[in-house]
């Protein structure tokens, strides 16, 4: 387990549309195709990874109730299923029917949309305002596996709040901690160093 940080992409960056396969539900799902939205939020995680296990009960329930107050949860995997079979789209519509995912879990089987968000690690979150700028990247909370502090989510929903009563967005954001994006060989991006 390598204790990766999230890249911390620029704030105001425009987000990079994508169109991914959603194992369970047997579809494509577009960044785009709502363009209602308060906000779009897009989270890398995985199956295994114990950093996402850690707070993946709470993370469901803040993304199920966001997913219903107009802010548009995407959740994306894009490791190497070949060497993280753990992480196959099949076991990744078994996770979202299990924990009742009321929002998308999609297959990234060409790592392009982890390289276009520079997503460094699981969990990776990326909040964008309605016209899709970058407001808030960085940690759900300060819990971590074995630190003894409990998963909150206080970070992301105080930034969903601030974006929601259209304030700035949040001064302090510190960057995610997890599990590295398992790259296919050859494939690892140059952001990465």
């Amino acid at each position: 387990m390598v204790a990766t940080p999230s890249t911390m992409l620029p704030l105001g960056t425009q987000a990079p549309d994508f169109s991914l396969f959603d194992p369970r539900r047997q579809k494509y799902v577009r960044l785009s195709e709502n363009s209602d939205q308060e906000g779009y939020l897009v989270a890398f995680i995985c199956n295994h990874c114990p950093y996402v296990i850690h707070l993946l009960d709470h993370l469901t329930e803040s993304f199920n109730l966001w997913s219903k107050e107009n802010i548009q949860c995407f959740a994306i995997c894009s490791n190497d299923v070949e060497n993280y079979p753990a992480d196959s789209p099949r076991k990744m519509a078994e996770l979202a029917e299990k924990k009742d995912f009321s929002f998308p879990y999609l297959h990234d089987e060409g790592q392009q949309v982890a390289k276009l968000y520079k997503a460094a690690c699981t969990p990776d979150f990326f909040l964008f305002d309605k016209e899709r700028k970058l407001f808030y990247r960085g940690q759900y909370d300060s819990s971590r596996p074995g630190n003894d502090t409990e998963v909150s989510g206080v970070d992301l929903a105080d930034a969903i709040d601030a974006l929601r009563t259209e304030s700035s967005a949040p001064i302090d954001q510190a960057p995610s901690l997890g599990c590295n994006i398992k790259w296919k060989k050859g494939n690892e991006p140059d952001y990465l160093g």
